[in-house]
């Protein structure tokens, strides 16, 4: 079957890029689809790379691709002679690196054993290394029959037709986590007016998403290779100090190392003079303060995670209305490879009275299904204050945050939709809602309610319709 592939592309390498000027329009949505799944700078790898287009349209800061027509790679290679190309399978080419990312473009349809070419694969893979594969949806095979046969598209030979289910269920048996889908293209060719709308919108709406031609999956890959990190539990209070001491003392240990990092907003009730005391009594206890300059959570969150020392990053809420004892849990999430960001949830078991409104709790609810569908994964309270994440893929968002900008005064959307834009695996948490023991709740209903309502339209441009 290889021999029968290669002598194929071989004969079709030289007009290669006139089918892709035939239709550059649906190779410029494509190729404007993976750059939002794929940052510049990084390191990427592409089986199936063909004469190299997409690989360079990536701006790799190295960048290898290997396709199994010799044709291909040598037209590749004198089209882009500072990327790296190699004739022949992963289980042959002469590379021995990892990689940030693989370009999986139309390959599994062609592959004759899927689950030995994704454990294969995985010797190219760190932990972080994110799988970014594509594939045609079967309600298009004749059309796509008959796109060949006109000669609009590249001929190829008879494919596996594959669903999401059965790419999932391969990477699952090879040792990969799905972490996303998506779908794209309701019309391949440009008619003006007309394909602007069915592509950047229509195309990402239910019933009509169904539809669509081009199908994503980013998947990363499993390890076992657990161990114990150190944790920063950073505690934004303002106006707290009955909760302070009971922050401290009702956290459980774990971890290779705890740090509490108390971020004090401008409190009128000697809050920071409490965090102090605290301090002072526990002097075993790895404890740092600082005022903040700013105002907000979201200002007290990014100070603190600034300063933080820690390789695990935790959010506990000073109004302790998720107990600290939930920590530990979160902890074991994601030091256990389950997820890289543990979103908490409030929305599974029964509240305790008083703990959240009515208003509040169906607004959590709708919000809740609402970014389900724009971030293509499950989120069902994405107000939780809880959240934890690697202090290096933090890192990675605060440098790749020009993309979404200043622009949540909460706190919360800024990891949230920095973890989605990542590809980080997102894992939602239950906890235990608890009422307030000490002081009000700083929750503006409808003020704050307007501002998640502008936020659900910045996201749709800058996540979805893109």
């Amino acid at each position: 079957m290889a021999q029968e592939l290669s002598r194929h592309y071989d004969f079709l390498a030289s007009n290669r890029d006139n089918f892709r000027r035939k239709n550059r329009y649906y190779y410029s949505l494509l190729e404007k689809q993976y750059r939002y799944f794929v940052p510049e700078g990084k390191r990427i790898l592409e089986i199936g790379c063909g004469t190299g287009d997409l690989l360079t349209a990536l701006k790799p800061s190295y960048g290898v691709g290997v396709d199994i027509s010799s044709k291909m790679v040598e037209l590749a290679q004198a089209k882009y002679p500072s990327l790296h190309f190699y004739t022949g399978t992963i289980q042959n080419i002469p590379v021995d690196e990892k990689f940030d990312y693989i370009i999986l473009s139309g390959l599994l349809g062609e592959l004759e054993d899927i689950q030995v070419f994704l454990e294969i694969l995985k010797r190219f893979c760190a932990s972080d290394t994110r799988i970014v594969i594509e594939y045609y949806s079967y309600l298009w095979r004749s059309l796509l029959k008959a796109a060949e046969f006109t000669g609009r598209k590249i001929p190829q030979q008879e494919q596996n037709w594959l669903t999401f289910n059965d790419i999932s269920n391969f990477l699952k048996l090879a040792g990969y986590d799905v972490i996303k889908s998506e779908r794209t293209t309701l019309l391949p060719f440009n008619i003006w007016g007309i394909s602007f709308l069915l592509n950047k919108y229509l195309a990402k709406l239910p019933l009509f998403n169904a539809l669509t031609l081009n199908h994503f999956i980013i998947a990363r890959p499993l390890f076992d290779q657990a161990r114990e990190y150190s944790v920063t539990i950073l505690v934004p209070c303002r106006n707290e100090k009955g909760n302070i001491e009971q922050a401290l003392l009702r956290t459980p240990i774990f971890g290779a190392h705890q740090e509490f990092v108390f971020v004090e907003g401008h409190s009128k009730d000697g809050t920071y003079e409490e965090v102090q005391r605290v301090i002072n009594a526990y002097p075993h206890k790895d404890i740092k303060l600082f005022k903040q300059q700013g105002t907000g959570k979201a200002d007290a969150v990014r100070f603190g995670f600034s300063r933080a020392q820690g390789e695990v990053l935790m959010i506990l809420d000073a109004d302790l209305t998720v107990a600290p004892q939930e920590l530990p849990k979160f902890y074991k999430a994601i030091q256990s490879s389950k997820g890289e960001f543990i979103n908490g949830c409030r929305l599974i078991y029964p509240m305790e009275d008083e703990a959240m409104r009515f208003l509040n709790l169906a607004a959590n609810k709708i919000f809740g299904l609402f970014f389900s569908w724009l971030l293509g994964q499950r989120f069902k309270d994405t107000l939780c204050g809880t959240k934890v994440m690697f202090k290096h893929h933090y890192n990675e968002l605060v440098a790749n945050r020009d993309y979404f900008g200043d622009f949540d005064p909460f706190g919360d959307f800024d990891l949230i939709f920095g973890a989605v834009k990542l590809n980080l695996k997102v894992i939602e948490l239950p906890v235990r809602y608890k009422s307030r023991a000490y002081g009000a709740t700083q929750i503006q209903r409808f003020r704050h309610g307007f501002l998640l309502l502008k936020m659900c339209g910045f996201a749709m441009k800058k996540i979805k319709f893109i």
